[in-house]
């Protein structure tokens, strides 16, 4: 595995141009966009580098090889003769995660994932879990099987800092996303109305800072035996943090997510860049300084609450922005055209929907006001 091989970022639905040029301002200089998210060629150093500082990535997958097979007598001969060693240690448990296509002859996933699992237990004495930390991921489609493997482990939008979260948190890689969308620039002032447990001003301080996303977790990586432990603590201790060139602004009217917001934000390493103020979204004042962004993910009907009872709160918070925020741009977050229009603000028209927690939402922007 010294030569470069296909690395397939995993994206959020909607937002893969995002994701596209987040990867290109990262370094990958070859990065294109297919579906479900971003392809790039690299080698193993290039696999720890996306998931150590892509921030709208889901996970990173390595795709390690592929072969056809028509049959799963075929796919059983195959899967015992390809180099799972040169990846997988015998000594770490793996599951197999198998998905097929109708294009396919083998189209039957529960027998597919049976086999591999024996080609692996008989051809590499590997041990089957299902909690096992590396993830082998399957693809069977026009009878060409292409195998991955998942070097993330758990979801790249848990940083390894955030421990309290409200009622339907906001992920941070679709945050960090919806920054980049907002055009977000790292050097601006950002404020969210309606804060919650903090995830966009944390994100938002953490790009200003120059802090790398994944520098407070482990990933399945570490577990393959394509790892070098001294070149990635190299790569972790690489580049500079500095101070952000503005300050950060978060309020909320429940005082339990103001607490929430502080503490994560404190283990974030940020908390002394955001102020966080337990109060209504009708009740914002401009802070001093340059006009920003204001960003926010307000409940929705079928998010939390009653939707006959958001317009006022939609209302309220519109008529504060128009009022003390002239020249900042809007980002809002909702389910409902409806809610975006009650508050009043000149949105641009809205751009893809994007899956968030069960829901389609879409990210309403204004330009300066």
């Amino acid at each position: 595995m010294t030569e470069p091989f296909e690395i397939f970022m995993v994206g959020t639905p909607g937002l893969e141009k995002a994701l596209h040029a987040e990867a290109l301002d990262n370094g990958f200089a070859d990065a294109q966009i297919t579906p479900g998210g971003i392809t790039v060629m690299g080698t193993w150093e290039d696999v720890w580098r996306a998931n150590l500082v892509m921030r709208g990535a889901t996970r990173i997958l390595a795709r390690i090889g592929s072969f056809m097979a028509f049959h799963l007598a075929q796919l059983d001969k195959r899967a015992r003769k390809f180099a799972w060693g040169d990846v997988l240690r015998a000594d770490v448990p793996v599951r197999v995660e198998v998905s097929t296509s109708k294009k396919s002859k083998i189209y039957h996933a529960g027998a597919a994932t049976q086999r591999i699992e024996t080609a692996l237990k008989d051809s590499h004495t590997m041990t089957i879990a299902a909690d096992a930390p590396v993830a082998i991921k399957v693809r069977i489609d026009d009878n060409r099987v292409t195998i991955s493997v998942d070097t993330s482990g758990e979801s790249l939008h848990k940083r390894g800092h955030k421990v309290a979260v409200g009622k339907a948190p906001m992920r941070e890689t679709l945050a960090a996303l919806m920054l980049r969308e907002c055009a977000y620039d790292g050097v601006e002032p950002v404020l969210d109305p309606m804060c919650g447990s903090g995830t966009f001003l944390i994100e938002a301080a953490e790009i200003a800072m120059g802090l790398n996303p994944g520098r407070a977790r482990d990933f399945a990586f570490q577990h393959l035996a394509t790892f070098d432990k001294d070149k990635w603590q190299d790569m972790r201790r690489a580049g500079e943090t500095h101070a952000p060139a503005q300050h950060f602004y978060g309020s909320d009217r429940d005082a339990g997510a103001i607490r929430m917001a502080s503490a994560n934000a404190a283990r974030a390493g940020v908390g002394d860049y955001i102020t966080f103020q337990n109060l209504s979204a009708a009740d914002i004042k401009r802070p001093e300084g340059p006009p920003g962004l204001i960003i926010c993910n307000p409940p929705y009907g079928g998010r939390i609450g009653n939707q006959n009872m958001l317009y006022g709160v939609y209302a309220g918070l519109g008529e504060a922005i128009k009022r003390e925020f002239s020249g900042w741009r809007v980002g809002m977050v909702t389910s409902e055209a409806g809610l975006a229009k009650a508050a009043g603000l000149p949105f641009k028209p809205k751009g893809a929907p994007i899956p968030h927690g069960g829901l389609k939402v879409w990210l309403f922007q204004t330009g300066p006001l």
